[in-house]
């Protein structure tokens, strides 16, 4: 879905409100912000201050991020297109009272924020690279903690496996997916002692994020399919000047991920300042079958 397509035609959608109506509803208090522009736009152009940032192409795992209660949800974009389908999949999704916001952020004129995505959903790598997950197929993550991308890979059709060793935590994570209507595939496992087996050619997708143990590299590169996708972002050592963690065991050296990631081919790469924290951050593939 682009700017330039055209909306669906239906009889029964959402609620369209003008930028004066938004206004006076956000101040009034009450209600949900979802901007489902990309990550960028949601930085460099702005967005209504407070709102969650849930790119359109993940939108389907809304129920993931924003409780479904009595309040509304006003959905928005740049121009209004992107947000009137997002709408109508919250609808189908259980919302009852889904707001769009006509002309998207090309009308507003009240205040606007340029923060980053807050920490309660998706991380902002993960999102940067929502294109990726758009096909479906076995994907694990590693340390998946209360369970943000379990829950959105798995509301966007992946079929998941979650593994932590924190037994209270995936007690709680298996209650929110049964809550949510999702079938996860969630484990208790320490991936700190001993060799850790994540099994050979299982996935299609491998997500890790803020957590390092060097030795379970090759057991993650092992377990990603023929083509298969890592997407990975944790800490460097410059986090350690910043606040926790400080150990350096849990922190990357300059361009130490790229390195760990091999035979991987890096596809995109970053390092340096993002959401307030100093990371590195890749997304690699596994080679496939008769290709260096």
């Amino acid at each position: 879905m682009t700017e330039h397509d055209e909306p669906e035609s239906t009889t029964s959608g959402p609620r369209h409100v003008d930028a004066a109506e938004a206004e006076q509803l956000i101040s009034e208090g009450g209600l949900y912000l979802l901007d489902v522009r990309t990550p960028q736009e949601f930085t460099s152009l702005g967005h209504i201050p407070e709102a969650l940032l849930l790119p359109v192409e993940l939108v389907a795992a809304v129920s993931a991020v924003v409780p479904r209660d009595d309040k509304p949800v006003l959905v928005y974009c740049e121009h209004g297109v992107r947000s009137q389908h997002a709408a109508r999949v919250l609808l189908r999704c259980g919302y009852e009272q889904v707001l769009n916001l006509l002309g998207g952020m090309s009308t507003w004129r009240g205040k606007r924020a340029y923060d980053a995505q807050p920490i309660a959903g998706p991380s902002g790598w993960l999102l940067e690279n929502s294109d990726l997950l758009r096909g479906g197929g076995h994907a694990l993550d590693v340390a998946c903690g209360r369970g943000r991308h379990v829950l959105t890979l798995a509301a966007v059709g992946w079929q998941v496996r979650g593994i932590d060793r924190n037994a209270e935590v995936i007690e709680d994570l298996q209650g929110v997916a049964k809550r949510l209507g999702l079938q996860i595939d969630l484990a208790v496992v320490d991936l700190e002692v001993g060799l850790v087996d994540l099994g050979n050619a299982v996935y299609d997708l491998i997500v890790v994020t803020h957590y390092l143990h060097r030795p379970l590299f090759p057991a993650i590169c092992d377990a990603l399919k023929s083509g298969g996708i890592l997407i990975y972002e944790t800490f460097t050592t410059a986090q350690a000047e910043r606040g926790h963690p400080k150990n350096p065991d849990f922190l990357l050296k300059p361009d130490e991920l790229q390195k760990l990631v091999r035979p991987l081919e890096i596809l995109r790469a970053y390092e340096g300042e993002r959401d307030g924290q100093m990371v590195a951050a890749v997304v690699a593939r596994k080679p496939s079958l008769g290709l260096p």
